[in-house]
């Protein structure tokens, strides 16, 4: 895998994987560099390294607060990297995303989430929903972003282990993951948008999750 950037780079020599080899302006061509990564969008750097090292998902609940955010079926590059930046600032425990159907870690991941993924665990499991209910014998509580039908997202108790599961591009939840959440949650729509794009509603519902732990307010009904 070739990585490109100068965050992606500079967090893989300092996260999990082997990095091989560095190539970097003026020592070598911008040119080069393009040619060897892909994108223009290179920084003048990129760096041979070690094919992505998945984490093993049930490991992600061993916390008893642990955080874990799942995305089903995001096949954007560009979402899967934002959401990964996201839950690594917030000190999420992981991602977990499926096998299939969905954006996997990438250079263009790794771009996106400025080199997050390099520290963040991140998860592929082969059946979301099964992993959900798995999750929930663990004593994890599993939140699904709705953009409507759910309860106001500051309502539930966000204490112990929480699993929260943001659906895909414009589809949304399919019907058997939303029917593994124990409750589903929905941000406040006051403009004419219908609906965040995914990697806004992480950030939203994450930093909503630890104000509320920290508040540690009531939100029952």
């Amino acid at each position: 895998m070739i990585l490109y950037g100068r965050n992606p780079v500079r967090e893989a020599l300092r996260g999990r994987r082997e990095v091989k080899r560095v190539w970097e302006a003026p020592e070598t061509s911008p040119e080069e560099i393009e040619r060897l990564c892909g994108s223009p969008d290179h920084q003048g750097i990129c760096a041979e390294v070690a094919p992505y090292p998945y984490a093993d998902a049930d490991s992600l609940l061993d916390s008893p607060d642990a955080l874990v955010v799942c995305l089903d079926e995001v096949q954007d590059p560009q979402n899967l990297g934002a959401v990964c930046r996201v839950a690594e600032s917030a000190g999420a425990a992981g991602v977990v995303i499926p096998q299939r159907r969905s954006a996997e870690v990438t250079p263009a991941v790794c771009k996106a989430s400025a080199g997050a993924v390099e520290h963040l665990p991140v998860a592929r499991v082969g059946n979301l929903a099964d992993w959900l209910a798995a999750a929930k014998r663990r004593e994890a509580w599993v939140y699904g972003a709705a953009a409507e039908g759910g309860v106001p997202y500051h309502q539930p108790d966000y204490r112990g282990r929480v699993v929260l599961v943001l659906g895909s591009e414009g589809r949304g939840l399919r019907p058997r993951v939303a029917d593994s959440c124990d409750q589903l949650v929905a941000l406040p729509q006051l403009g004419r948008i219908g609906s965040l794009n995914v990697s806004a509603a992480a950030a939203a519902l994450v930093y909503g999750i630890l104000h509320f732990r920290t508040r540690g307010v009531d939100r029952g009904p």
